[in-house]
């Protein structure tokens, strides 16, 4: 009986919380990172700048959340997340990542086209 209590009692933060797990059949876009680097930003915080192939597409992905850890060079898989914008001549678009261990990280897109 203690036993499912203590089951029970571990479980009710992550409850609390609202998180639920991730669908990986959500995650249908492949992305390519070609390379990853950090850069300085304010403050103790990097961010992770990425050089990513979507559709065939180069594109520079940036996350200020990966801490100090570099993204190793491969495939992921992502979604897209709505756009606010409704202008025809720019967009803001932001992808986030599923990756193996089942956390995500969101990656907002700072460049588009031939980047060096």
């Amino acid at each position: 009986m203690r036993k499912v209590v203590f089951a029970i009692l571990l479980a009710l933060p992550a409850l609390a919380l609202g998180e639920k797990a991730p669908n990986p059949a959500d995650y249908t876009i492949t992305v390519h990172v070609q390379s990853s680097r950090l850069a300085d930003e304010i403050g103790l915080t990097r961010a992770q700048l990425l050089k990513v192939v979507i559709d065939g597409k180069n594109y520079q992905l940036e996350s200020n959340l990966g801490g100090l850890n570099l993204l190793r060079v491969g495939d992921y898989k992502a979604k897209v997340l709505p756009d606010k914008h409704t202008w025809t001549y720019e967009y803001e678009s932001k992808y986030e990542f599923l990756f193996p261990d089942g956390k995500t990280r969101e990656f907002i897109v700072v460049g588009e086209g031939a980047l060096e």
